[in-house]
This record gives structure tokens, sequence and C-alpha cells, in this order.
């Protein structure tokens, strides 16, 4: 079954549609295309942001790993490295302090049609990646390279079956999650 969907690239471009419009409508509905939640989030008094990505984060462990035990997927980590993860997180968090949005809650707020993230986001995130991309022979020789851990997963890393690793990552989510609607937060 993954060989047929592999070679179809019509059917991974549908597929990948579908499941974007998806995300992008349970962004809008979990109301973290707001402005006004995403800033409470980063001023620590509002917590839907990090309930709407704890719950993704839960659903998609667990999904991927079950579909990748009953043989339906493969996992295919990316390589990386602390300096490439250490500027991927300064860059991120730049953009998310000056404009408020995280690339996923900018394509939201830009489908709700919100003027900031129009006139402001997606300048910015067209500007960022250009300038990116031509720095990139530069930065990838300095800084993108550095403490390099490859392409390695946890459970890898570890030496044990994946789900030894996820059970008890869900549960402790899961547990977090449950914690922070009983502190109301």
């Amino acid at each position: 079954m993954l060989t047929g969907i592999h070679s179809r690239k019509t059917l991974q471009l549908f597929i990948g549609l579908l499941v974007g419009i998806a995300f992008g409508f349970f962004l809008q509905k979990g109301g973290v295309t707001k402005y006004d939640v995403i800033i409470g989030q980063l001023l620590l008094v509002d917590f839907t942001v990090v309930k709407v990505m704890l719950s993704a984060v839960i659903t998609g462990m667990l999904g991927m790993h079950l579909l990748r035990s009953l043989g339906l997927a493969r996992l295919h980590p990316k390589a990386g490295s602390v300096g490439s993860s250490v500027l991927g997180g300064l860059i991120f968090g730049v953009g998310f302090a000056v404009l408020g949005y995280c690339p996923g809650t900018l394509a939201g707020a830009i489908g709700n049609g919100y003027l900031d993230a129009i006139v402001g986001g997606l300048p910015g995130i067209l500007i960022g990646s250009w300038l990116f991309a031509a720095l990139y022979p530069r930065l990838n020789a300095v800084i993108l390279k550095r403490g390099f851990f490859g392409d390695v997963s946890l459970p890898q890393l570890l030496k044990v079956n994946p789900w030894v690793v996820v059970i008890p990552v869900a549960a402790l989510l899961t547990g977090l999650l449950l914690w922070m609607e009983s502190a109301g937060l």
C-alpha cells in the first residue's frame, strides 16, 4: 500500500491539501489564529495554544506510531544538529515575538482575512525565507552543521521499542493537559 501512495504524486498532493485544510479549520476553531489568544500565550495568561499543540502532539504521536506498527507508514526522521535547532528556534522566536504568529497560525489568520497577518506576516515570512535561502551556503558551513546528531529518533538513541517511549510520553502530556484544565489555565 505504501509503495502505491509513494509513486502517486498527485494523490500525495491531494491528501496534503485535504490535511492542510483540516489543519487550518481546526486551528481556527481552536481559536489559535486570533492575535489576542497568541499574545495571551506569550504573556502566560492564556494557555489555549499550549493545549491545542499538546493535543496535536499526543494525537499525532500515537497515530503515527500506530500506523507504523501496522506497516501502513514509515518514519523518515530528518538529520539535525544543535546549530540548526538553535538558529531555527531563534528565527521562529523572533518572528513569533514581533508579529504574534507562527507559520501555521499565520496561514490560518491570512485565511481569516486578518489584516496584520496579510500585511505584516505574509511579507515577513516571504522575506525571511528568501533571506535564509540566500544566506544558506554560509550558514550551512558555519552554524547549521555544529553539533550534528544525525537522523536518529529518541527510541533509536535509547535502543528500545518505540512504544516504550511513546506510551509514557503520551501519558505524561495527557496528565499535563488534565492538570492545566483542573488548574483553570
